[in-house]
């Protein structure tokens, strides 16, 4: 980890968005690194729920059986498929057997998304995952995640496309609380043209966040230079000073 780089964002994060929680971050890596190894749930649990130790400065390191969600273990990258059954759940399942969570009106139409579907390379492996002011000169954090309401949400997406021509920084791909966070970003990284990605937009993740909280994970190759621009963008306004009032609210409100 370049630790100018973790100082610099610590220092601006600190002026620009004073109070708000610092982002977490994930690598893969084939060895945990006496990072806590997360414990394997006793049934079904959205890890997004144990995210909450990670945000409130408990690094965990999750492997395949750290994650009991199908979903979870395939966008995390440890199992390549889902059980033939998965077409009819996020559909309108299978009357008097399968409750379906009707996310998509056929299983037509999941068959055909999943199509598209490219395996994170975590197998075997664990997500390591550490809030941004735990990390070490022997980290290599490949995503940063922010959880964030609509004030702190706001500077983040226009600071993303601060740099860009076009007005596409910023993407919102539907998929589970976990692809959006750790799917998208991923694949988004291994691209000349890495986007931000909004999340949690998921219905069956948002117990799991605090209320009107949404993610914003960004690939760490992109995040150095939104870093790099925040001490020259519109961050050092009056505009931004006005919005940073409305952030001091909102923390009142939701304390």
């Amino acid at each position: 980890m370049d630790a100018q780089l973790k100082q610099d964002f610590l220092a601006r994060w600190n002026n620009y968005f004073p109070g708000e929680p610092l982002p977490i971050t994930f690598e893969i890596s084939s060895d945990p690194r006496n990072v806590i190894k997360a414990p394997s749930p006793a049934g079904w649990r959205c890890f997004i729920c144990d995210l909450t130790r990670v945000r409130n400065g408990t690094a965990l390191a999750f492997s395949s059986e750290s994650v009991t969600c199908n979903g979870g273990k395939r966008y995390c990258g440890f199992v390549p498929d889902m059980s033939p059954e998965f077409r009819f759940f996020l559909s309108y399942g299978i009357e008097g057997r399968l409750e379906g969570e009707r996310y998509k009106k056929t299983p037509e139409l999941v068959d055909e998304w999943q199509e598209k579907f490219r395996m994170v390379p975590a197998a075997g492996k664990y997500l390591v995952f550490k809030r941004w002011d735990l990390l070490d000169e022997d980290d290599s954090p490949e995503v940063v995640i922010f959880f964030a309401r609509g004030e702190t949400l706001s500077g983040l997406f226009t600071l993303a496309n601060y740099d860009r021509a076009d007005p596409f920084g910023v993407i919102m791909p539907m998929g589970s609380g976990c692809s959006s966070i750790v799917y998208y970003p991923w694949h988004e990284g291994q691209t000349d043209d890495p986007k931000a990605v909004i999340g949690m937009m998921d219905p069956s993740a948002r117990p799991c966040v605090p209320l009107d909280t949404m993610t914003f994970a960004v690939p760490m190759k992109k995040f150095s230079d939104m870093v790099r621009d925040m001490n020259e963008s519109f961050l050092t306004t009056s505009t931004w000073e006005k919005v940073r009032g409305k952030i001091a609210m909102s923390q009142q409100r939701y304390r």
